[in-house]
C-alpha cells in the first residue's frame, strides 16, 4: 500500500507485521513534512518485494523481529547493494544496538514511538542522503607523503585511522603508515566532516574502516583492520552517535 502525501519529501517503506504499530508508525511519519510518500510492507517477503520494484524508496522503516525474513535478513541483503536505502530500525528490543552499527543503520528507534525521536532519525535520513548527492570521487582529498625521497599521494578514503606524534600525524593505510608534518587537531577539524571520528586523544579514526566496535565492562574498542584501538569514555557516546548517524557518510 503506498500513501501518497501530495507534497515533495522522502519515498519511504514502513514493515511491521504486528498492524497496530505499522498503523502508528505509518501516522507519525506522514505528520512529519520532510515525508513524501509512505509505502507499507507487513513482512519481509513483502518489503523484499517491494524493494525489487521500480518504485524509488530513499528509506526503509523496519521491524526486526519478524516471521521469516526478520529486518536483520532484509538489511544485510541491501548492505551489498549500491545505494541501497537507509536503514532505521524501530523495534521494542534494545539488545540489537550494536548490531546495527555493523548493518551501517542510520538510526535504531525503541518501541512505543515518539515523535521527536522519529523526527530526529528522519533528520539523520535527509542528512545522508544529502551527503549522498553531494559527494563525488573528486571530492576526495589528497595527500601528498613522503618516502625515501620519493613523493606519493595517498587519498584521504585510503586511511583508516590516523595516530597523534606530537606535532606531526601518522597516516595508517592497508599498507603501511606515512609520518605527515600536520597535528592530529588540524586534521580532525578537516576531516571529520568526511567521515572521521576523535575516539582518543591519539586517535582519529574513519567510520567507513571500523570492522567491529566492542563495550565490555564500561571500556570501548574498535577494530580497524588488524588493529584494535581504545576509545577513551568521553569520545564513546560520540562514537556512537557518528556510527549510528552518519557511518556510511562516504560508502
Amino acid at each position: 500500500m503506498t500513501q501518497p502525501l501530495d507534497r515533495p519529501g522522502l519515498a519511504v517503506l514502513a514493515v511491521d507485521d504486528e498492524r497496530p504499530a505499522l498503523e502508528e508508525l505509518t501516522y507519525l511519519l506522514s505528520a512529519d513534512s520532510r515525508i513524501g510518500s509512505i509505502r507499507t510492507a507487513s513482512s519481509g517477503a513483502e518489503a523484499i518485494r517491494m524493494l525489487n520494484g521500480e518504485q524509488r524508496i530513499d528509506a526503509l522503516f523496519l521491524d526486526i523481529r519478524m516471521p521469516g525474513a526478520t529486518g536483520v535478513d532484509i538489511a544485510r541483503t541491501l548492505a551489498r547493494r549500491p545505494d541501497s536505502p537507509q536503514i532505521v530500525f524501530v523495534t521494542a528490543h534494545e539488545d540489537f544496538a550494536v548490531g546495527a552499527f555493523e548493518l551501517h543503520a542510520v538510526d535504531y528507534v525503541l518501541k512505543p514511538v515518539r515523535q521527536d525521536r522519529l523526527a530526529e532519525a528522519i533528520r539523520r535520513v535527509h542528512e545522508r542522503l544529502h551527503a549522498r548527492t553531494r559527494t563525488s570521487p573528486t571530492d576526495d582529498e589528497v595527500v601528498p607523503v613522503e618516502l625515501a625521497g620519493v613523493t606519493r599521494f595517498l587519498t584521504r578514503s585510503q586511511i583508516r585511522y590516523v595516530e597523534a606524534h606530537g606535532d606531526y600525524a601518522r597516516l595508517h593505510t592497508a599498507s603501511g603508515s606515512h609520518l605527515v608534518r600536520i597535528s592530529l587537531a588540524t586534521l580532525e577539524e578537516r576531516w571529520t566532516p568526511h567521515g572521521f571520528a576523535r575516539i582518543h586523544r591519539s586517535y582519529l579514526v574513519a567510520l567507513r574502516h571500523i570492522q567491529e566496535v566492542r563495550w565490555d565492562a564500561g571500556h570501548t574498542t574498535v577494530k580497524v583492520g588488524d588493529k584494535t584501538l581504545a576509545v577513551s569514555r568521553r569520545h564513546a557516546r560520540e562514537l556512537r552517535d557518528r556510527l549510528l548517524g552518519d557511518a556510511n557518510r562516504q560508502r
